[in-house]
């Protein structure tokens, strides 16, 4: 008889969330930690670089503009497979127009060049997300959300390890055309994945499109408390990560290839375990000890930073913490993926999981420029402590609202 494990795994739906996983990942990292290394090599104070993650606001934002995604339909591919294919045709141009900019030649014509990818890849997001959400049905979720963040991983581990090396090898320029040419992988999954088995009905106006997915989150049991766990389940470590490239260079002192090779390139491997062990145990475990395990690993895994930060250059610490914090960032986000999948309603999943994602976007992006702050006050060590902290607050409304998690996960997919 075959194993129901392995049946997950030959899911056509599986697959095409896998290849959509990578095509989301794509691009964050050329606007995130692959543009922070540029600006660092190239001499940016660290004030402007921490400046510079507010490029990616439009991940934060992305929930005002999502109810044009679900109310309007492309002519060709349906409503989220259509929309898919727009945006990643507008990525390839984006940044491809972000290999013809330097940080010293036209420093703020990268930056706006970088909040357009950024724009377009959290609008990808939105459609990716929702195509996710309503393909998905409840037994395949756990799996679906880990192979999702296992593509989107592999995706950064290609635009943010594999960029510095190519980077140190054959310039930023020919990198970025390089990247640009990985988003056909996103093109040709478009094209090809199953369109859902349940489809929910577009909205029959923008007002309806605007206020009924909000007015139907709010109508659940405990909504605000939902809402703010989905905002500080991953706080902390989203903090951590902020200025992570930086610490690794300026802070320790490792070069791009160390940064590349290590922080990057092993991070594949403790990803692959991570995406494999969290999907196995969101099968075979509860939604709410899933999200207590895998939050509690995550918020450890940044004292390992801070460890490191207190040994100085040592490099099988470096191996260490960066294992530890990708294989637990992954398993947390995995769980925090199916617990956000379970809360949409598929008529309006695409504004539903935009605006859940964007709390949970809180640490990474408004705080960024806050976070240089803190280092220049507090030193690289007392910062990852603090991100420890900053973790503690949504671990404990996971145990406090264990009955509505267990409520939501339960619950079957509504539409109609």
């Amino acid at each position: 008889m075959p194993s129901p494990y392995l049946e997950i795994l030959r899911s056509p739906r599986v697959a095409a969330v896998l290849l959509l996983g990578f095509s989301s990942g794509l691009p964050l990292a050329l606007t995130g930690g692959t543009l922070q290394a540029w600006l660092t090599v190239s001499g940016v104070d660290i004030m402007t670089i921490a400046w510079f993650s507010w490029i990616g606001i439009p991940y934060l934002l992305k929930f005002l503009w999502s109810p044009l995604m679900d109310r309007y339909v492309p002519p060709f591919l349906g409503r989220r497979r259509g929309w898919m294919l727009l945006t990643q045709l507008a990525l390839i141009l984006g940044i491809a127009g972000m290999a013809f900019s330097s940080p010293g030649a036209n420093l703020w014509r990268l930056g706006c060049l970088a909040l357009g990818v950024a724009f377009t890849s959290a609008s990808q997001d939105i459609v990716i997300d929702a195509y996710r959400a309503d393909l998905l049905p409840a037994q395949e979720r756990g799996m679906g959300a880990a192979v999702g963040v296992l593509g989107y991983r592999v995706a950064m581990l290609a635009s943010g390890g594999l960029a510095l090396i190519l980077a140190d090898q054959i310039g930023w320029r020919q990198t970025f055309l390089a990247m640009a040419a990985l988003m056909g992988v996103g093109i040709l999954t478009s094209l090809a994945a199953p369109e859902p088995a349940v489809r929910g009905t577009p909205p029959r106006t923008l007002r309806e499109a605007v206020v009924e997915p909000l007015k139907d989150l709010l109508s659940r049991p405990g909504a605000l408390q939902l809402l703010a766990l989905i905002a500080l389940y991953k706080f902390g470590d989203a903090l951590a990560g902020t200025l992570t490239t930086a610490f690794l260079i300026r802070g320790i002192g490792f070069s791009l290839t160390d940064v590349g090779t290590i922080n990057k390139a092993l991070g594949l491997a403790s990803l692959l375990l991570g995406g494999l062990v969290g999907g196995l145990l969101l099968v075979r475990m509860s939604l709410v000890r899933a999200l207590l395990l895998f939050g509690a690993l995550q918020a450890i895994s940044n004292l390992s930073f801070a460890a490191l930060a207190w040994a100085g250059k040592s490099y099988p610490l470096l191996v260490f913490a960066v294992g530890f914090e990708n294989l637990a960032s992954g398993m947390g986000t995995a769980a925090f993926v199916a617990f956000a999948m379970a809360l949409c309603n598929h008529n309006f999943s695409a504004t539903q999981y935009a605006l859940l994602s964007a709390l949970a976007s809180l640490g990474r992006i408004l705080f960024g420029p806050v976070t240089g702050g803190l280092v220049e006050a507090m030193g690289w060590a007392n910062f990852f402590v603090l991100t420890f902290v900053a973790a503690l607050p949504g671990l404990w409304l996971v145990w406090r609202m264990r009955a509505q998690i267990d409520a939501v996960a339960e619950a079957q997919p509504r539409a109609g």
